[in-house]
């Protein structure tokens, strides 16, 4: 896991074999050794800053609907820029099974808006304070839709903390989800 703080491209694979640490086995060594000589071939890779005259925090979230076989919940990832360079990451196993490609993709997007919220409280302290609203990239329309939609609806009462949650931030132009194509 320490590997991943500069080295975003495993991320995803590190995270999903940490799940089996304490049930591994032959399938899981020969997973880890593949990513062991995957940085040993890529050791040249890593996070690269370089200047900028524009320090926007932008960010991208992403989900995938039931990606997990054992328990059918879905994997939330996000990532955020400043400037040139990708320098805040994380993926993590949702704590709910999302009943919808939809729900799972407003789930993902919630956790960036949280970390979004945070980043920009820490760049106000280093006095790069983000005058606009943050945008987040998302993938699915329906996410975005129920994220504007005041109406409420059934398929929705089960997540509806997070859904004005999302919407208060969005009204206070703090972040602004977008469509990602």
């Amino acid at each position: 896991m320490y590997l991943t703080a500069t080295r975003p491209d495993i991320l995803n694979a590190v995270s999903i074999l940490s799940r089996f640490m304490h049930c591994a086995s032959e399938l899981h060594l020969r997973a880890a050794k593949r990513v062991i000589r995957y940085v040993k071939g890529t050791s040249d890779f890593g996070v690269k800053f370089t200047r900028s005259r524009e320090f926007k925090l932008v960010g991208f979230s992403d989900s995938d609907w039931g990606g997990s076989i054992d328990d059918m919940r879905s994997t939330s990832g996000y990532c955020f820029t400043l400037g040139s360079s990708i320098f805040s990451w994380s993926s993590k196993k949702q704590e709910t099974v999302a009943q919808s490609t939809a729900e799972a993709e407003f789930v993902a997007a919630t956790a960036a808006v949280n970390q979004a919220l945070w980043l920009r409280k820490i760049l106000m302290d280093l006095n790069l304070e983000q005058k606009k609203s943050t945008e987040i990239f998302v993938d699915n329309q329906a996410a975005i839709a129920i994220s504007h939609n005041p109406m409420f609806h059934g398929k929705t009462r089960h997540f509806n903390i997070k859904l004005f949650f999302l919407r208060e931030v969005q009204k206070e132009k703090f972040v602004t989800l977008v469509i990602a194509n």
